[in-house]
């Protein structure tokens, strides 16, 4: 974290402090008069860029409550600042604290602690000589507005207290409420031994908790308020003697040494009273609410947006370089991967290389082999066999044992192919869809040949049982002439001849 530069602001001197990782560093001393601004003037001549915060320990300070509609946003702005106009002349180091809503009537209302310096003109030259140099104001805090962060430290963080310090400027009292400030002031004290200070201390928060009862910022009735007390480091038992709590108040010590822990300051130069932690709390934890304006606060604040950028974009850069990480342990691992696949085809090409060595030489290639028998294998998917359609005709026999078969004709061919019945069969052309053929020819062993509306009958029954299971029944031929044109002729009632009438039944199969 960058350094910070305090600029404690006292009304007998300025001290200029530094503030890293957790240490306090007296840098420099200056007067409040001209000579002390043209030193400071000439000390930041070398430091363009630097942060510098200033922090007023100062008794001139003003305290005003009032109350405003619930506003946000522009609207509430505007209010705020036409109240601290109202207020005060100068609202250059003014600001407006908010101390929470109240219930008044038909509206809600907003609680505001205006609070500003009564003489700004100490600190308006030094605000000056920061601007011309090119440094980066931080913020320009008080002691009171740092009370609340140090109450919270200390562990007071609801209720009502008094946090009492003593500190180069004085005896600084803050009343807190509910972690709000609500008052402060800031009483001068001299060299005082340790039993002396705890009875300031004690006498001057009696003063302060009746003023506040008399501004009814504190209940006439109320319970006792906590006072919490930070005594010099190595004075707490003398302080806890003499402060002895009672009805109204009720007084807890704190050594300094102590504090300082709670708050987190290492070290401080010889010297530092309770300032220091109240620098040590406007370097590292400053309240949100100060007295600067945003115009005053622009250098700063656009370092901090810078910063934001710079984080933002380191941010994303780390994102992308993991994500890059990632990717290419994805392309390692793929890689390792296709390795392994080529190691295996290359076993795998071996492998097949030995065992084609010890195949019969051949006239022709391996892969012309590979293709033939996948054509053969395509073919012979597409090819059929007469056993299905013999089993079938079987079957229709079955059921005609007066049948007797002469022939039977079976041929693979395409639909519309011209062939002869006696022909050898043949495989159909793999490119197009085929049929299978069977003819059957037979006679009829009837007891009465001249019985031929009988025998015709059969013929055509069995012809049927033929053209089922998936068949049709292309071509019947009969044993008689039954048609109108011809003259129904036949043997069967011939004496002089014993031959059997014969008939012919041709079914086709449209093949898958």
């Amino acid at each position: 974290m960058a350094s910070r530069h305090l600029l404690y602001f006292t009304a007998e001197g300025h001290y200029l402090y530094r503030s890293a990782r957790g240490e306090l560093e007296l840098e420099a001393q200056f007067s409040g008069d001209d000579a002390g601004i043209d030193a400071f003037r000439e000390y930041l001549h070398a430091r363009e860029g630097a942060l510098f915060s200033i922090v007023a320990d100062l008794a001139g300070e003003d305290f005003h409550e009032e109350q405003i509609p619930l506003l946000r946003g522009s609207d509430r702005e505007a209010v705020v600042q036409r109240r601290l106009a109202q207020r005060y002349r100068d609202t250059r180091l003014a600001t407006a604290l908010s101390l929470g809503t109240v219930q008044g009537g038909e509206r809600r209302n907003e609680r505001l602690l205006l609070a500003s310096f009564t003489n700004t003109q100490g600190l308006v030259p030094w605000l000056d000589a920061l601007e011309e140099s090119g440094t980066r104001l931080t913020g320009v805090f008080s002691v009171p507005l740092l009370a609340p962060a140090l109450a919270a430290r200390l562990g007071v963080r609801s209720g009502r207290a008094f946090i009492v310090t003593a500190t180069r400027a004085g005896l600084r009292q803050s009343f807190v409420e509910e972690g709000k400030l609500r008052f402060a002031r800031l009483e001068r004290t001299g060299e005082m031994v340790p039993q002396a200070l705890a009875m300031f201390v004690r006498s001057e928060t009696l003063r302060l908790a009746q003023y506040l009862v008399t501004l009814r910022v504190l209940p006439r009735e109320g319970g006792p308020v906590q006072v919490l007390v930070v005594s010099p480091p190595g004075q707490r038992a003398a302080f806890e003697q003499v402060l002895q709590s009672d009805a109204r108040l009720v007084f807890r010590t704190l050594d300094g040494a102590e504090a300082e822990a709670s708050v987190g300051l290492q070290r401080k130069p010889a010297g530092t009273a309770g300032e220091g932690l109240y620098l040590h709390l406007a370097a590292k934890h400053p309240p949100r609410k100060q007295f600067a304006s945003s115009g005053e606060l622009r250098r700063y604040i656009v370092w901090q947006l810078q910063r934001a950028v710079l984080a933002a974009g380191a941010i994303g850069f780390a994102a992308c370089a993991l994500f890059a990480g990632v990717r290419w342990l994805d392309v390692a691992q793929a890689r390792s991967h296709a390795e392994l696949q080529a190691q295996e085809a290359r076993r795998a090409a071996d492998s097949y290389e030995r065992i084609t060595a010890t195949f019969p030489v051949t006239q022709t290639s391996t892969e012309n082999l590979r293709a033939a028998v996948v054509e053969f294998t395509r073919i012979a998917q597409h090819s059929s066999a007469p056993e299905r359609i013999f089993t079938h005709v079987s079957r229709a026999l079955e059921e005609f044992p007066q049948f007797e078969i002469d022939s039977l004709n079976w041929s693979v061919g395409r639909p519309g192919e011209r062939r002869d019945a006696r022909a050898a069969p043949t495989k159909p052309d793999a490119q197009t869809e085929g049929v299978e053929t069977v003819e059957v020819s037979g006679r009829v062993n009837a007891t009465q040949k001249s019985d031929y509306r009988g025998i015709t009958a059969r013929v055509q029954r069995f012809a049927e049982a033929l053209g089922s299971s998936g068949y049709q029944l292309t071509r019947t031929q009969l044993p008689f002439d039954v048609t109108s044109e011809g003259t129904l002729t036949g043997d069967g009632g011939g004496a002089e001849t014993s031959e059997a009438p014969r008939f012919t039944v041709v079914v086709t199969r449209r093949l898958p």
